[in-house]
Parts: structure tokens; C-alpha cells; sequence
């Protein structure tokens, strides 16, 4: 009987064996199948990415000899993927009728290629030809037929006439008005002639 024990045992265990070995093989085949073209997927998608690292950029927009913008970076990041490049350290200008109508400066600012929009974070400071000057946490450009937005502890000092602070500010496309909303303070001095 110690025979057939051993005989069954062993046809057991080549059973048990055989079903482990044919789930692993039915496993790394279906996984082949499922990860096949994986790579391949993966290398056609970023054939045509590019990744730039770049030190002293300026990005600028000009159409029929027309200067809309201009944007300096001391560094930046572009990635074609999400078509954004990201600078430190930005100054720049907007245009009207290729005169500057506002000058910028600020410690972080994106270009954002899609939908033609800078923003502008972090220590942002602007002066309006007119004399206006505006701090504020971020800017928002996003067309120069559109409204600039500034948010966050905005600082506005006017010629020593009007002071001013807010949470936010709307400037008008061609920056000769600008409105505050949110827990405003002004003061207006009248500047005496000497």
C-alpha cells in the first residue's frame, strides 16, 4: 500500500504543480498581451513633448507689426505637453499702440500658450503710464480687450493723490480705470503747489 500512497502522492504533486505552473504561464501571457504595446504607446506620446530648462527668456507677442506684450524671465520652464512655461524672476510690459501702458515685475510668473494668459504670482508689482502703482499677490492678463484682475493685499498709490488697499482690483483694457473690491481703504491728499 505504501506503494500506491507514494504513486498517488507523487501524481498529486505533479498536479497541484502543473495547475500552479499553467495559472502562472496563463498570468505573464495575459500580461504580455495587456502591457504590449505599453511602451510603445508611451514613446509615441512624447516623440513630439519637449521639455526646456532655460535661462534668460523672453516671450513676446506681436502681430502686424504690433506689440501686444512682452514678458522676461531671468529662468524658466516650458513643457509642450501642458503648452505653459513658467518664469522666475519677470519683468515685462503691455502694449497699447506700441507704447508701453503698463510695466510689470514680479518673483514668479506663467505664460500660458493655450489660452494666451499671463499670470503673475507672488510680490507682483505694476505701474500704469499715468503714474499708478499697484502691488498685489497675483495678476491676471488674459487678452488686451480684457480686464486685468489682481487679487490678494492689493496696494494702490496713485501720484500721492489716492491710496488705496484691497482684496482685488479690476483694471479696464486700456488701464485708465481700475475699480476695488473687498474690504477697501482709500485716502485721497490733495497736493498742495509750492
Amino acid at each position: 500500500m505504501n506503494l500506491k500512497n507514494l504513486g498517488r502522492k507523487k501524481i498529486i504533486y505533479l498536479s497541484v504543480f502543473l495547475f500552479i505552473a499553467g495559472v502562472l504561464a496563463w498570468a505573464f501571457i495575459t500580461a504580455g498581451i495587456i502591457t504590449r504595446n505599453f511602451n510603445r504607446e508611451q514613446l509615441i506620446g512624447t516623440e513630439n513633448r519637449q521639455e526646456l530648462d532655460i535661462s534668460s527668456i523672453i516671450i513676446t507677442e506681436t502681430k502686424e507689426d504690433k506689440k501686444y506684450w512682452e514678458i522676461y524671465g531671468e529662468t524658466g520652464y516650458y513643457n509642450s505637453d501642458n503648452k505653459v512655461a513658467i518664469l522666475e524672476n519677470v519683468t515685462g510690459n503691455f502694449y497699447t499702440n506700441n507704447e508701453v501702458s503698463m510695466s510689470f515685475e514680479s518673483s514668479k510668473g506663467t505664460y500660458n500658450e493655450v489660452k494666451k494668459q499671463i499670470i503673475l504670482y507672488n510680490d507682483t508689482h505694476i505701474v500704469i503710464k499715468d503714474g499708478t502703482s499697484l502691488y498685489c499677490d497675483r495678476l491676471t492678463w488674459s487678452g488686451s480687450d480684457k480686464d486685468v484682475v489682481a487679487q490678494g493685499h492689493i496696494k494702490i498709490n496713485r501720484n500721492n493723490e489716492l491710496i488705496a488697499t484691497a482684496q482685488r482690483a479690476v483694471i479696464n483694457p486700456d488701464y485708465s480705470h481700475f475699480k476695488i473690491i473687498g474690504n477697501t481703504v482709500t485716502k485721497l491728499y490733495e497736493l498742495k503747489e509750492k
